[in-house]
């Protein structure tokens, strides 16, 4: 796939400007695989789909085109980058090397990969916000499902009940302080299911992965659209919020060993908060604003409880460096829980003061 005349192969089936000049590696990302095709007219991202994790890659082109015709209709102002169709067509093609897709580069735009001021928080919570408002006409009920139960908490807590009957037995023993304190905030899970229930929380269309590198920004750092469409799907604001709140609030990442460099920024809640809000005030219900960081709650133990559930049934689903490499993961979220635990009355203070 590496060499120069597959890739000319595959983006020939796609309307493109002629012979590509150049192309280059692009981004970080740890799913899919990326190129720059740089030409004379402009430049275009060329993606190969990681169907190892994503089983139905027609499912994701089907969902992007649905909101992509939907927004061009009903808000044609609103950025959003949709996929290059191929000479016949279609969103993607199939071929032996794997599922591709090729979309616009968009100009004078960049990624950041770490939030490094409150201001970048602010700019990408009104971006996931503004996206959500945009599609709320949508009918949710057709899309289709990418990644099922991916933010199912009631199935991470039985996968993680099922590997402490299964799971390895020293890696159990080892990890007994994580596990009661799994155990006994149940009660996260308890509120999940009674939100799954309540009307007043509206099913919508979710990003689901609203980490910093998954908005685009101008040379000024403003905000200009949200990217990385493969995880849309219903869902509920506590996943877009919660996953803000994991990512953006503690100044080190889930990979940080030394648990006192973990902390919560006020600040950066503070700007999470506004910027979410500032889209979305008027498309929140009353008891969905008093889970703003009940969110929070849920994305961080959710995780937490993937990174245990891993280390006690042996590293099966997350890639390790080293032996305790996901309890080390594991523990880091606990002890974030456990300061936004510790926070909560300060944060409620910022979310009650009146603009």
């Amino acid at each position: 796939m590496e060499s120069h005349i597959k890739i000319n192969e595959i983006i020939s089936a796609f309307n493109l400007p002629g012979t590509v000049p150049e192309i280059k590696h692009f981004g970080n990302g740890l799913i899919n695989s990326t190129w720059l095709l740089v030409y004379p007219q402009g430049n275009f991202i060329l993606q190969k789909v990681n169907n190892t994790i994503f089983k139905h890659p027609e499912a994701i082109a089907a969902n992007v085109r649905m909101i992509a015709d939907f927004l061009e209709e009903k808000h044609p102002q609103y950025l959003f980058v949709k996929p290059i169709k191929t000479k016949d067509k279609k969103d993607l093609i199939h071929v032996e090397e794997g599922y591709f897709r090729v979309y616009p580069y968009v100009a004078n735009s960049h990624s950041i990969d770490v939030v490094e001021n409150p201001q970048q928080a602010f700019e990408a919570a009104s971006m996931f916000g503004k996206f959500t408002k945009m599609i709320s006409g949508f009918n949710v009920a057709e899309l289709r499902i990418t990644l099922p139960d991916f933010h199912n908490l009631s199935l991470r807590f039985k996968q993680f009940t099922d590997v402490l009957k299964n799971g390895n037995i020293s890696r159990i023993q080892q990890s007994k302080e994580l596990i009661d304190f799994t155990i006994g905030n149940k009660s996260i899970v308890d509120i999940y299911e009674k939100i799954l229930q309540n009307p007043s929380f509206k099913l919508r269309v979710t990003h689901h992965d609203t980490k910093i590198s998954n908005v685009l920004f101008n040379d000024q750092d403003k905000g200009l659209c949200v990217i990385d469409l493969d995880t849309v799907m219903p869902g509920y604001f506590i996943s877009d919020v919660g996953d803000m709140i994991r990512t953006y609030l503690s100044p080190v990442s889930e990979e940080e060993k030394d648990f006192s460099k973990i902390e919560i920024r006020e600040e950066y809640f503070t700007a999470i908060w506004k910027g979410y809000m500032s889209e979305m005030e008027d498309e929140l219900s009353s008891e969905e604003k008093d889970h703003f960081i009940y969110a929070g709650k849920f994305m961080i133990y959710m995780q937490a409880i993937r990174f245990l559930t891993d280390y006690l049934g042996n590293d099966i689903y997350y890639k390790i460096k080293f032996e305790e490499h996901n309890l080390a993961r594991a523990g880091n979220q606990i002890m974030l829980l456990k300061k936004l635990i510790e926070h909560k009355d300060v944060l409620q203070k910022i979310i009650n003061i009146k603009p």
